[in-house]
């Protein structure tokens, strides 16, 4: 969500923002919202204008009671009347106008960075580097759910029974491996000097359209019947929405969070082969990072997160690769974004695990978020986020990475204290 002084002072910036995000359709928006706030401000004018002749009036009028002017009195009330009216009118205008402008302006995308590529979609993102060599062993790797089922570690047809499609049971080692991989991903980002937070996991109606668009929040959000409450589709949602209508104290900054939760999903439309198993599923548990900081900070804090997500992968000995998402592959409040993609050996291909993102001041904006500067003026924060590790996805890599010919899985050094010091998983089957 951008600041409608900068559309009304830059029309032509925020209609060329809306071309290079092949959203075309979304440029009438532009003209209607200048069109409507300048509707919006000369009734305010008008308004205040009528509140001073009221004030003026409600004067005139003790003078002349005090001069015995009795009939010019009461002609001049019948003035404060019809004021007040209009007045009244006005007022209702102004919410209904303000109420549009706001409609509008939740959905004309925001500013995205001059260093963002150019496409349509994500077949234009742009691969930037790669850390570790990918690796393609001599014999077969099984789907990771074969390769889970060796250990018997996960039961979907149980999870089917009880919850439908999109569900899970994970068992036994791969459990421990699933539960494994978040405790040294929390302690990762700690020693980083993230502050470790379990957020909740239900959020209110205005917290989720402050922190995401409406498009993203029809298509993710579950919510709950009959209550003004929605299960979070990551942490990041709670985590921002904490400092909704707060003002942050400058000296404080920056706030760089790590956050644990379920997540939940509706995962709408039709995906892929590959998709299926636990690649996209409508439940799983997450390590987030969060940073609220300044706003010429966060180009700094986006570099440091990224990487952040590669030495952690790399510490597991995965291969990834650091992907450029492109201006049409971007959600209308991101102001630049690139994803972590891990090495699939089965596909001898990447795919994403981490998503890294500036949002600029766009979720300070809508939350009402506000910096007190040391001058004692009030600026917006920037929000920035990042996946730590996703589990589900990254156990689809682990085991690829990890897998031995004879069916056995290697734990790397940096996960065997979390592992009870193991060294190998041995199949079960």
């Amino acid at each position: 969500m951008i600041d409608i002084r900068f559309l009304r002072e830059n029309p032509e910036i925020v209609k060329q923002n809306i071309r290079n995000k092949f959203q075309d359709q979304k440029l009438p928006l532009v003209d209607e919202v200048i069109a409507l706030d300048a509707e919006n401000r000369a009734a305010i004018q008008e308004a205040n204008d009528l509140r001073a002749d009221r004030n003026r009036y409600s004067k005139e009028i003790g003078n002349l009671m005090r001069q015995g002017k009795k009939e010019e009195a009461e002609e001049m009330k019948k003035k404060v009347t019809d004021a007040d009216a209009r007045r009244e009118e006005l007022e209702k205008k102004e919410a209904e106008l303000a109420e549009r402008i706001r409609q509008i302006m939740m959905v004309i995308p925001n500013i995205i960075d001059p260093s963002v590529p150019i496409g349509p979609d994500d077949s234009a993102n742009v691969e930037l580097e790669r850390f570790g060599e990918p690796v393609v062993p001599d014999f077969e790797i099984p789907y990771h759910t074969e390769i889970m089922e060796k250990f018997n570690g996960i039961d979907m047809d149980a999870a089917g029974r009880v919850s439908g499609n999109g569900f899970y049971y994970l068992m036994g080692d791969i459990a421990r491996l699933h539960e494994a991989v978040l405790a040294y991903a929390r302690d990762f980002m700690i020693d980083k000097g993230f502050t470790f937070c379990i957020p909740p996991f239900m959020i209110h109606g205005n917290v989720v359209e402050g922190v995401m668009s409406q498009t993203d929040m029809d298509a993710m959000m579950y919510k709950i019947e009959g209550e003004d409450l929605y299960l979070i589709g990551t942490s990041e949602h709670s985590m921002i929405g904490k400092y909704i209508d707060q003002i942050i104290p400058e000296d404080t900054l920056p706030h760089t969070l790590t956050s644990y939760s379920p997540c939940f999903r509706k995962e709408k439309g039709a995906h892929g082969i590959e998709e299926r198993g636990v690649y996209r599923i409508h439940q799983f548990e997450k390590q987030e990072m969060i940073v609220i900081c300044r706003p010429q900070d966060s180009m700094d804090w986006y570099e440091k997160m990224w990487k952040y997500s590669v030495e952690l992968f790399r510490s597991m000995e995965i291969p990834v690769r650091q992907l450029e998402c492109c201006s049409g592959d971007l959600a209308d409040l991101k102001v630049k974004s690139c994803d972590i993609e891990a090495w699939s050996p089965r596909q001898q291909k990447y795919f994403e695990v981490c998503s890294c993102t500036n949002m600029g001041d766009a979720q300070a904006r809508r939350l009402k978020m506000r910096v007190k500067g040391a001058d004692g003026k009030m600026y917006l924060p920037h929000t920035l986020n990042n996946t730590v590790v996703a589990p589900p996805r990254m156990l689809i890599a682990f085991l690829e990475n990890h897998l031995q010919a004879d069916g056995s899985v290697t734990i790397p050094a940096s996960l065997r204290p979390y592992m009870g010091g193991k060294e190998v998983l041995i199949p079960k089957k």
